[in-house]
């Protein structure tokens, strides 16, 4: 079966964020709700896996909670402002045991195999350690779906424009497949209204957040994004369109005997 993601693209995307300014108003807002999760257990961690890091500074928080901290990134220029390392979190090879606790924070919905990915990071759980983290939910950018749906039918044809996610009530069983116990996962639906479609997609891009799907297509033609500019702005009040971004909050433990 071929990969539904480009990890390639992934990467770039991220780079280019990096470079630029990144966006980061969706990350922070998911972090800052793991970190207050994780002072309500008060408890202090041996060694954390951080996956995901947009933010330099991220570690530096997360040290109130840890002695010690390894940082993971599929963006080059993110790892490496982190003093972290490369990954691809199906293809990874951790070691057992390694860790107590793991965020992982914005980058398990664009995984090929996400229940694979989820079997490496328990493996490189010890007993009774903690996974916490937050991904796009299944009804994240509603509007930019039906707006591309429109330029379809303006070009007559149908391509894959916005990346597919896992809808809020298959994560939690999923985690249970997957070895942990006790996964929790809540949902934070933030309504964000902008002037139009291109802003969006300005945005979409400075989080790293462009298409990767393998077969996405490589232009839209002049007709069709006048389509998809009209339909957005149309769904809006005139001035400005509401789009909805849903951060699913999850957390589970790695089971008490391995």
């Amino acid at each position: 079966m071929p990969d539904l993601f480009d990890m390639h693209a992934r990467a770039l995307r991220r780079d280019r964020a990096a470079r630029a300014k990144p966006e980061l108003f969706l990350f922070e807002r998911a972090f800052d709700d793991c970190l207050e999760r994780i002072e309500l257990l008060q408890r202090r961690f041996q060694r954390a896996l951080l996956i995901g890091c947009p933010d330099p500074e991220w570690p530096n928080r997360l040290a109130a909670f840890t002695h010690e901290i390894d940082v993971r990134d599929p963006g080059p220029l993110f790892a490496a402002g982190s003093h972290g390392h490369n990954i691809i979190e199906d293809a990874w090879e951790p070691n057992e045991g390694a860790y107590d606790l793991v965020l992982a924070v914005g980058t398990l919905d664009t995984v090929n195999q996400l229940p694979l990915a989820l079997r490496l990071i328990n493996y490189s759980m010890r007993a009774d350690s903690l996974l916490i983290g937050a991904i796009s939910g299944g009804d994240t950018l509603p509007q930019l779906r039906s707006a591309m749906r429109t330029a379809d039918a303006v070009s007559g044809g149908a391509a894959p424009h916005v990346h597919p996610r896992i809808e809020a009530g298959a994560l939690a069983p999923l985690l249970a497949d997957c070895g942990f116990v006790n996964p929790v996962v809540d949902v934070d639906r933030v309504p964000v209204s902008y002037p139009s479609l291109g802003r969006l997609v300005s945005d979409l891009r400075a989080m790293g957040a462009g298409n990767i799907l393998t077969t996405r297509p490589r232009f839209v033609g002049k007709s069709p994004r006048s389509a998809a500019t009209l339909a957005f702005a149309a769904a809006g009040d005139g001035e400005r369109t509401v789009e909805m971004f849903e951060i699913l909050h999850f957390a589970a433990w790695a089971p008490k005997e391995r």
